[in-house]
Parts: C-alpha cells; structure tokens; sequence
C-alpha cells in the first residue's frame, strides 16, 4: 500500500511524529516529509536520523498556504499537529481553537486540493465529553473531519479519524513525572488514587493508524480497544520497577481532570462495529431534516453503555509493570536509576 508513496505527518518532531516515522522509515516508502514550525527540533531529527527519505518543511497549520505547497505531490497525510497540554489550552482557548480546529481545516482543504488519497487526523479520549478547552477544540476537529468527509465525491480523498487514551511516556504525559519525583525523592503526586487512564505504547498507537489507511472510509473514526489501570497503580507499579521508598501524596483533581476517560460514547457505541482489537465508528450520515426525528428515535442508543477507562481490562500492578518494561524509555531510565 505504501510502496513508492509520500506520506506527510504534520507535527512531525513531536513523540507521535517519531513513532509514525519509526514505523514506516524501514518500509519501501519513497518519501517522508515532516511538517512543523520547530527548525530546532528539525535540525535535531536530521541530524539524528541522516535519511534521505525524510524530507524537513518549515510551516504551522494556521496557514493554509505553507499547508498546501507543503502537500504537494503527498498520498498519505498523518495530521498529529496540536496543542495538546490541557492547562495551555484552558489558558489560551481560542490559541487551541486556531491550532486545534482551524489548523486541522487547513490540513484537511490542502489534502483534498492535492488529491492526497487519505488524511487521518489525530484525536483523544479527551474529545468525548469534553470538560476541558483543549477536549473541545479536538471535538470539534473531529466534526469539521466528518462534515467534510460528507463533501467529498466517490473517489476523492478520504478523511478518517484516530482517536486515543492516554500514550505511555509520551511529552506532557504522568509516566515521565512520576519518575523524575522517584529519581529526586520527592513524593509522588496523585490527584485521585481511584481515577483510571488507558495504557497505550507509542508502537501500539501508531498500529491504529496504519489499520485506518488500510480500512478506512469516509468519515470513520477508529478506536484502538486498551487496557487501563488506576493512577495509584501506576505509581505503585513504578514505585517498585524503581526499587524506590517513595511515599505517595494525594493532593486532589486538577481543574478540567475527569477521573475516567471514554473512548467510545454510549451514542457512537449504538452503532460502532466490534473489530478484534478496535472500534469502527461509522460517520453520522444524518441530513438537516430532523422533523422525522420527531415520530421516531433510536431506542437502542439509550441501551448501550460508553466504552471508558473505567469498564475497559483492568490492569493489575504486576501487569502494568510487564506493559511499562516493554518501553524502551522506561527500561533505560530504571538502568541508570539503579547504576545511580
């Protein structure tokens, strides 16, 4: 499928760019371009991978024009460009706005100009029943994503969806803060000991995207099925992977925290298809003609029951421990921890 083709990842230097780089760099892919306002962090991947696949273009996803010329001659798109820090987007809302829903426009106008075969756009479980700025901007990338995917003629480009829990070790991520609190003794900060996250590897993630090139049609959003743990697992799991003495302090939910995650509401779980490890989350294919709402409605979507953190495969301290030892970043920081 990718053979001889051009993919392009926007915020491509981040953690999830680096994954998706990773994963297609060793395949028979022509051409990797990496799109992003960040030259520092583009020197620093050039410099690190010397490849010349990968192709480096200087740009932000609030203009358009850097958006389009960037697209050029692409097949695939992998848009991962975001501002993703919850405390950044409740602070700056309509920052999140231009990056988050307007940038994702941009992205999605330039594929379909450049004929581009199919763009997927990166979303989160925050994006469900969002409480926060930063979930809402994401919601909404999601429905400008499907509106347009209703636009596009049979044969066009196809707009999907990926959406995610939470991505072990990933920037802005607990993982790395919990560590750095064990590496320098100090307590480790809990907000909920009950609240529950999905437990995604990088490679894991990026999987779900290469599914959606493969199966995707208009409009889909797909959804990788993860298992979850409490918070205060995971710090006892890392807590002990560290040989460490460190006390644990509860200090309480954070403004805009959920203490579960959903992945799947109970609206789209009415009509999802159960696939072996994901969900397809068919476009709403409805018109503006809801009279006929009225004298009919859907009984079987006040039945079902939102996939979430909370209902999904608890795991226990020793299987977080097996699933935190398969990345590479953990297993490298407990080797100098314990050599320390």
């Amino acid at each position: 499928m990718f053979k001889e083709k051009t993919i392009m990842i926007t915020g491509g230097t981040g953690s999830f760019g680096n994954a998706v780089l990773n994963r297609f760099l060793d395949t028979e892919i022509k051409e990797i371009r990496i799109f992003s306002r960040d030259e520092k962090k583009q020197d620093d991947m050039r410099k690190l991978y010397n490849n010349p696949k990968i192709k480096f273009h200087i740009g932000d996803v609030r203009d358009y024009e850097s958006v389009a010329n960037a697209m050029i001659g692409v097949d695939y798109v992998f848009h991962a460009a975001a501002l993703k820090q919850v405390p950044s987007c409740e602070f700056f809302p309509i920052q999140a706005v231009k990056t988050n829903v307007l940038g994702a426009e941009n992205v999605l106008k330039a594929a379909i100009a450049n004929k581009v075969k199919k763009a997927i756009v990166l979303s989160t479980d925050k994006a469900v029943y969002p409480i926060n700025a930063m979930g809402m901007s994401k919601a909404l990338m999601e429905k400008v994503m499907v509106a347009t995917s209703r636009q596009q003629p049979n044969g066009g480009t196809v707009l999907c969806g990926t959406r995610y829990g939470n991505v072990m070790a990933s920037r802005g991520s607990v993982i790395p803060l919990f560590i750095e609190q064990i590496k320098t003794g100090k307590a480790i900060t809990i907000t909920d000991p009950t609240m529950t996250r999905y437990l995604m590897s990088l490679e894991e993630a990026v999987e779900l995207v290469v599914f959606a090139y493969k199966n995707g049609k208009q409009g889909d959003m797909f959804v990788q099925k993860s298992p979850a743990s409490t918070v205060i697992d995971l710090a006892q799991a890392l807590i002990e992977l560290f040989d460490a003495k460190t006390e644990i302090k509860i200090i309480g939910t954070r403004h805009g925290e959920k203490k579960h995650e959903t992945l799947v509401n109970r609206e789209e779980m009415a009509k999802a298809e159960d696939l072996p490890g994901y969900y397809r989350i068919p476009a709403d294919t409805r018109d503006l003609n809801y009279e006929k709402y009225f004298e009919k409605g859907q009984s079987h979507v006040s039945e079902a029951i939102d996939y979430s953190s909370e209902n999904t495969t608890r795991l226990t301290v020793d299987e977080v421990k097996a699933k935190l030892l398969m990345l590479e970043y953990i297993r490298s920081e407990i080797k100098h921890h314990l050599r320390d």
